[in-house]
């Protein structure tokens, strides 16, 4: 698998992942979580001209997953509740991961290559959304707390570090 910067080609291609992602969850007991068309064409276009939206090719060079990485303090994680993070060094915050539902281990391929970039990172999720949950504790990752996102909601928040 490879992974690269998401161009403003490829903004068709990630909303149809993210459609089909958000169908998914739907059918897998989350329905909450990315409600209302989110995230939205803009949005994501937005992403991409910040160089945060990163797309992954299977070998046949086609399009299989999409997520936004970006290294630095996110403003949604400076509060925690129920719990605290497992260090304070810098980080990169891992969001929006989805895939076309085509290529195993797209998920764990994604956070290789993100620890690659940074060694320690930290990632929310909807609490009903226990697929990634799953995931992220498969991989490693440490339940730290709650922490809130930009609209208020409570998310379950994750922590890694090499």
């Amino acid at each position: 698998m490879y992974i690269r910067p998401t161009e403003k080609t490829d903004l068709k291609r990630i909303m149809e992942i993210y459609d089909f992602a958000r169908a998914f969850m739907q059918e897998n007991g989350n329905p909450n979580q990315w409600i209302d068309g989110y995230p939205s064409e803009e949005f994501m276009l937005q992403e991409i001209i910040a160089n945060h939206s990163f797309v992954c090719e299977n070998e046949q060079g086609e399009l299989v997953g999409t997520f936004c990485f970006i290294i630095g303090e996110d403003p949604t994680y400076r509060k925690i509740e129920n719990g605290k993070w497992l260090n304070d060094n810098p980080y990169g915050t891992l969001h929006r991961i989805a895939s076309n539902g085509r290529q195993k281990g797209l998920f764990h391929h994604c956070i290789e290559w993100c620890f690659k970039c940074c060694g320690n990172i930290r990632v929310d999720t909807h609490q009903d959304n226990v697929v990634m949950q799953s995931a992220l504790t498969k991989d490693g990752f440490k339940e730290c707390g709650i922490i809130y996102t930009t609209n208020g909601t409570p998310r379950i928040a994750y922590q890694k570090s090499l």
